[in-house]
């Protein structure tokens, strides 16, 4: 146990701490990065949160939709609060380094909420599947007991599954260096540091990711196919649209999600400029795809502005009462 908490390498010393490399190639543009990130950042916190505060005062938005959504915007919020803050202590202050715990502890919350992430955009689809494809059922199929379920069986198997990943990285001995290639702990700028063998923690990492992975990626694909040809079959076009509304929004995100992934396997040399699209562009970008394209959610945070009378946003108050 001593050993995994303190990173023990083969020669007897222990590894206390690792050096991020991932953005100290770029010290002309620190501040500049440093202004941005804090940007995208404070944006994502106010659009993610904007949305849980719009779900959670309008009752019309008290299905399970807007349930999954909500846990959505909640990962959007916590994923990149994982790196961010780190990254931006260590633009500001040029330090790099990151404490062994502290690496342990980012690498388990970004695998387990990415992790849950997958999930999540799965059983959305499932959803939208069984709203648009089975109508006169929704109601009875995605009850409140079986939206808890699945909702809490996407966080409880990406957290159980990020421990797996975890523990098999940090019962490595580092004998190499204690720099990573990377902005953040991450599962393979941190296993190529091993002196030991890593054919477990990478097939385990292949074989789980993988079963995982393809499998909600079908269950969306397989949702989706079922929801297109359905939408087809409907004769009237003002039908077609409606139908098509209803799923844009997470169709939108989904592609988002999954290509971001594709790129990293077809383009591994840009994986850094990939991980930030993922980690910190991507839950800002949700938000705001939602808002837009959702009549609903952009209501539901209309009447929230108005009724809090906030005078900080009352320009865009004004804009959108001009917009009706």
């Amino acid at each position: 146990m001593d050993s995994f908490l303190n990173g023990e390498i083969g020669n007897g010393t222990l590894v206390t701490e690792f050096i991020l490399t991932g953005l100290s190639d770029l010290p002309a543009v620190r501040f500049s990065l440093f202004a941005a990130f804090l940007l995208i950042y404070l944006v994502t916190l106010i659009g993610n949160g904007a949305i849980l505060l719009a779900i959670a005062a309008d009752s019309h938005l008290h299905n399970p939709m807007y349930f999954f959504l909500t846990n959505l915007s909640l990962l959007d919020i916590c994923c990149p609060t994982a790196t961010v803050p780190k990254m931006l202590e260590s633009l500001l202050s040029a330090s790099n380094t990151i404490s062994f715990v502290g690496c342990v502890l980012q690498l388990y919350f970004l695998i387990a909420l990415a992790g849950t992430e997958v999930f999540l955009l799965a059983v959305m689809a499932y959803d939208r599947y069984v709203a648009i494809c089975n109508p006169l059922r929704y109601t009875v199929i995605m009850s409140k007991k079986l939206c808890l379920q699945m909702a809490a069986g996407t966080w409880v198997t990406g957290f159980l599954n990020s421990l797996l990943h975890t523990v098999l990285t940090f019962t490595l001995p580092f004998c190499r260096s204690n720099r990573v290639n990377q902005y953040y702990c991450d599962i393979p700028p941190v296993l190529a540091l091993s002196c030991a063998s890593t054919y477990v923690a990478e097939m385990v990492v292949f074989i789980v990711g993988g079963i995982f992975g393809v499998g909600a990626f079908l269950v969306t694909l397989v949702s989706y196919i079922h929801i297109i040809s359905t939408i087809l079959r409907i004769r009237s076009a003002e039908g077609k649209r409606k139908a098509f509304s209803t799923c844009a929004s997470h169709l939108m995100v989904v592609g988002l999600f999954y290509g971001t992934i594709l790129f990293t396997y077809l383009r591994p040399s840009s994986n850094r400029l990939v991980s930030m699209l993922y980690g910190v562009i991507t839950p800002m970008l949700n938000p705001l795809i939602y808002s837009l394209r959702n009549k609903e959610v952009k209501g539901a945070l209309k009447r929230v502005i108005i009724n809090k009378h906030s005078y900080l946003l009352c320009p865009l108050c004004l804009a959108w009462k001009r917009e009706d």
